[in-house]
């Protein structure tokens, strides 16, 4: 059953494909950025930070030798720092051992720094025709749903499964095209979250769940762990027209960003008053904010903020920088964990600041 999909999906996928700005010219290095940007990320979302990306850094050179600040700044707003990290280590490695073009070779390109098998199989089958798979969560879905699979999808042995039987199907005249069409239907058509469109698929007469009327039993998940709480408090410390942030440090959870100086725990306004104070500032006024909740992967912030008003303040202080908002949001990274809080600077973070100035 599996080698029928190859002619309807293909069909489909002529007539339906989205224009992305990646697949118009579809160079190795541009289906390399965008998949990586792609993980964990929405289309829609990405469109803008890759077509800045791109005019920012427009080949690997000039991605291996960004200063980091400047490429976390780039990729502000999109989470999960370690991937355009791991690229540019990758970078690096491509410039000093293939001449600073991604190499043409499957097992090559899985062996830099963040590349997995699906990106692998992404740029090999996308940028240079090469008949391998590339299997995601959307690839997974559709194939879940085809053929009726009870087999738990977050298994790597589900998803090795999975890429044999595309090995076997995958058409040698077009792979990019099979590749990019299973992930097609699985984002458009077979989607994660409400119900699969199967009056438009392409698949529907050969799809076992939709026979069996169960679509929505498949694709078979194990349970997430639940995600642990942490409390913080999040304080913008005003001095004069400027205001306090701070380096995080270079290992755990958002290394190496720019964050406004927090603590762990809901503190009430005296605590806070006493933490200015033992960091050798003067107080002057203080108030308190709404509260916030970030999300991560396996952690969600509960945040309460304030804004504490200081005398005003010469050199740094235990890592603290006294910054105008201005030159924050142009040079210094600073994820969207505090995204409530930056905005009583009049900062934007990511997409959001670029947005701003066109209204301005």
């Amino acid at each position: 059953m599996i080698e029928e999909i190859v002619k309807p999906l293909l069909k489909w996928y002529d007539e339906n494909a989205r224009i992305l700005p990646w697949r118009e010219d579809a160079t190795p290095y541009r289906v390399w950025v965008s998949e990586i940007m792609l993980q964990q990320t929405r289309v829609d979302a990405v469109k803008p930070f890759f077509e800045r990306f791109l005019a920012n850094l427009p080949d690997i050179l000039d991605l291996a030798d960004c200063e980091e600040e400047r490429l976390l700044k780039l990729w502000e707003g999109l989470g999960y720092y370690n991937r355009v990290r791991n690229m540019q280590k990758a970078a690096i490695l491509v410039k000093e051992q293939y001449g600073g073009k991604l190499p043409a070779d499957y097992q090559k390109l899985l062996e830099l720094p963040g590349i997995g098998s699906y990106t692998a199989g992404a740029v090999a089958s996308i940028a240079y025709g090469i008949a391998v798979p590339a299997v995601d969560g959307n690839v997974l879905r559709v194939l879940s749903r085809v053929t009726a699979s009870h087999e738990d999808i977050t298994k790597q042995s589900v998803k090795k499964k999975a890429e044999e039987q595309i090995q076997a199907i995958i058409p040698k005249d077009r792979p990019g095209a099979f590749n990019q069409a299973l992930m097609e239907l699985g984002a458009t058509v077979c989607i994660p979250n409400g119900m699969a469109k199967c009056d438009h698929c392409p698949l529907v007469h050969l799809c076992e769940a939709y026979r069996q009327g169960n679509v929505m039993d498949f694709p078979v998940k194990k349970k997430k762990k639940e995600r642990r709480i942490e409390e913080k408090t999040v304080l913008i410390i005003r001095d004069g027209e400027r205001a306090a942030i701070r380096k995080r440090p270079m290992k755990g959870l958002l290394s190496g960003l720019y964050e406004l100086p927090n603590w762990e725990g809901h503190l009430e306004e005296k605590q806070v008053l006493k933490e200015v104070k033992e960091m050798r500032f003067s107080p002057i006024r203080i108030q308190k904010l709404e509260s916030s909740k970030h999300i991560f992967s396996h952690v969600e912030w509960h945040m309460i903020g304030y804004v504490v008003w200081v005398e005003e303040s010469e050199g740094e202080h235990d890592g603290i920088l006294f910054v105008e908002p201005e030159k924050t949001e142009k040079e210094y990274p600073i994820p969207a964990a505090f995204s409530s809080y930056v905005k009583y600077l009049d900062i934007r973070l990511g997409q959001e600041k670029y947005e701003k100035k066109q209204k301005g």
